[in-house]
């Protein structure tokens, strides 16, 4: 199935210089009027992201280590927010009327929390992009057909490779299942052939869990793509548990 792509505009906060990007959404979720319902209708309906145990470490030390992690917040509401950006949704139809309107998102950031992911995800929504190399080229293809298209793809990401950095420009809303997550920022077109970034965890991201509706999340190592995760349900589900274990907390809504 291919997605049905709605602009969608990503804007950093007013504090900082103004960016927008595209991004397309869709899916077809029912209302509900609370916070948790926003999330479904601004985004599910209305849019139609390693303990290391060291041999030789002191016991004072380790308990040194544990009481640093300790005094960290481990509620996202409690997290501090270091930088936002904006999501405008665009293009949104309603199940009342047959006009379309738009709808705007706010993420605040835990930039001390989880700074490189943070960092990922500001250089997504700037004008310069993330500095992602092309992917190596694919030579196995059956069909000549296919190895050519393959060729044709790699050739033309190599040629914008060092001055055009991956942003959320062409990008999607790839999943969206009611009350468990949404599925936020899949690239595609000229960034399709570009390496997804290694979304590396801190102790102080290791202990943010997703206990609210709102948080975000981006899935830990390099094979998750460009996206983050935005989970509207509440805390202490199955699928809180998954994302806590798959995903790196790097805000809320």
């Amino acid at each position: 199935c291919q997605p049905l792509n709605l602009p969608t505009t990503f804007r950093r906060a007013p504090t900082t210089t103004t960016r927008s990007r595209k991004l397309s959404m869709t899916t077809n979720q029912s209302d509900a009027p609370s916070r948790r319902a926003f999330l479904v209708t601004s985004i599910a309906k209305t849019m139609t992201a390693t303990a290391i145990i060291t041999p030789f470490q002191s016991t004072a030390l380790a308990e040194e280590e544990a009481a640093a992690v300790a005094q960290k917040s481990t509620a996202t509401q409690d997290a501090k927010i270091t930088d936002k950006i904006y999501i405008d949704i665009k293009g949104v139809s309603s199940e009342t009327t047959t006009t379309t309107s738009s709808s705007r998102i706010t993420i605040g950031l835990f930039g001390d929390d989880a700074p490189q992911p943070v960092s990922v995800l500001k250089q997504l929504v700037s004008p310069s992009g993330y500095p992602a190399k092309c992917k190596p080229l694919d030579t196995n293809r059956v069909l000549q057909r296919e190895q050519l298209e393959a060729n044709k793809v790699y050739n033309a990401c190599k040629e914008s490779e060092d001055r055009l950095g991956v942003n959320y420009d062409l990008s999607t809303v790839w999943r969206v299942v009611k009350d468990e997550r949404i599925d936020v920022g899949a690239v595609m077109g000229k960034y399709v052939a570009r390496e997804s970034p290694n979304f590396e965890a801190s102790s102080s991201s290791s202990v943010l869990k997703h206990d609210a509706a709102g948080v975000v999340s981006v899935r830990r190592g390099d094979d998750g793509g460009f996206g983050f995760t935005i989970y509207p349900g509440g805390g202490k589900t199955a699928l809180a548990k998954e994302l806590d274990e798959d995903n790196i907390v790097v805000g809320r809504v």
